[in-house]
């Protein structure tokens, strides 16, 4: 599932959610249409049965991504029956959500664009109801969230639909019922986080109403800002979950949600044990973990490898699917962090093309080898030293030494 894009053109990602996640054959035929647009990639397919959901991601031109959207609608269109679809997840539709990221070169105003161009064409060709959300929503802020859109779900929706505050930014003002409606529009990265818990669902929507930014109504906010969540019961894994979506992980991040629902979950003698993500997830958010359990427990890491493994272990993120890093960190997946031409050359070719009829590579790139090799062989000294016996007095001095260094040697590599 490795995809590398040799340069980084403008991608955009689109992370739709169909309320199908038990049919192997719709939610299959969903996927194939999406693989069916000629340059866009499937990164992950995350289907759960008790949801009755699966969600897909995938990256690719802005163009791109539209039409494989549009593909997968088209797909879904004749094969789920909303008036027939049960699931502990929230849903409004059989596209229930389809929002479009922005992942490198391409503006938040440009994925704005292709979310409207999307909901137009959805609702043209489909004859369905399309209502614009999040960066995309432009009918006031009561119809700007997820939850404040998707509220009384599909089962309200008939009625719904017909007030004028809910009147649809696309398609019909009747109700579908084989469809229901779909929310659509442009946000940044979300993380779908999910906290296990051994208890019945109302005691894990306890927990959920303590720590998510809305809390518990007006006049009781939770303890995170940028954090929703609910809970709901795993029946095929026999446990709950708190459902977590995480709307800027820089704000709240996946570690500060578990621990804190480790800590509510033991004042009602209940067990969390550990946790799922539903999707892919940023490089930075499992860096950020890794670092937060590192200073609680005055661990001493440097190498990003063991840092992914430390935040895996500690958030217990293979408790219910092995968690794959290279398949779940969308850096890995999509090719972003993949080393470029100079730096996976021989010394010898380098110093050839150094030493060629021609300005690239220069004085620039020669500098920085020279410096990444200084930096690199001061780490050296710096873990030639540390550890052992006869130098352990100088140990907090190689800790503070050794992770400067070896991040400025990758820096200028």
């Amino acid at each position: 599932l490795f995809v590398r894009f040799e340069t980084m053109a403008a991608l955009l990602e689109c992370v739709p959610n169909f309320s199908e996640g038990r049919r192997k054959e719709v939610i299959d035929a969903i996927a194939t249409a999406v693989k069916s647009v000629p340059g866009v990639q499937l990164l992950d397919v995350d289907p759960s049965a008790s949801a009755n959901r699966t969600v897909y991601t995938f990256v690719g031109s802005p163009q791109d991504v539209v039409e494989a959207a549009m593909a997968a609608a088209i797909a879904a269109h004749s094969l789920i029956d909303m008036s027939k679809q049960k699931g502990e997840h929230p849903r409004i539709g059989a596209l229930d959500v389809c929002p479009f990221i922005p992942v490198s070169n391409v503006s938040m105003e440009d994925a704005v664009a292709c979310a409207n161009d999307f909901s137009r064409r959805l609702a043209e060709q489909l004859h369905v109801p399309v209502y614009l959300y999040q960066d995309a929503a432009v009918k006031g802020e009561h119809r700007v969230t997820l939850p404040a859109i998707r509220a009384g779900e599909y089962e309200g929706l008939a009625r719904k639909i017909k007030e004028p505050e809910w009147v649809p930014d696309y398609g019909p003002t009747d109700f579908v019922p084989s469809w229901g409606a779909t929310v659509c529009g442009a946000r940044p990265f979300l993380i779908a986080y999910n906290v296990n818990m051994l208890s019945t669902k109302e005691q894990a929507h306890r927990v959920a109403l303590d720590i998510r930014e809305q809390g518990r109504g007006k006049g009781e906010p939770g303890k995170f800002q940028q954090c929703r969540a609910i809970g709901w019961y795993l029946d095929d894994e026999n446990m709950a979950q708190v459902s977590i979506n995480l709307t800027d992980f820089t704000v709240t991040g996946m570690h500060q949600v578990y621990e804190e629902c480790k800590t509510v979950a033991q004042s009602l003698h209940l067990a969390v044990v550990g946790s799922q993500l539903v999707g892919l997830v940023p490089l930075q958010a499992m860096l950020d973990t890794a670092q937060f359990y590192m200073d609680k427990e005055n661990l001493f890491i440097t190498k990003e490898a063991q840092k992914v493994r430390l935040a895996i272990e500690r958030l217990g993120l293979d408790s219910i699917d092995k968690f794959n890093p290279s398949e779940r960190i969308i850096e890995y997946v999509i090719g972003l962090n993949k080393p470029g031409p100079l730096v996976t050359c021989s010394v010898e070719s380098f110093v050839r093309q150094l030493g060629s009829r021609s300005s690239a590579p220069g004085g620039g790139s020669a500098a920085a080898v020279i410096a990444a090799m200084g930096a690199g062989l001061g780490a050296m000294t710096g873990w030639m030293t540390y550890g052992k016996r006869k130098f352990e007095n100088l140990d907090a001095q190689m800790r503070s030494a050794i992770g400067p260094l070896d991040a400025a040697m990758k820096e200028l590599l």
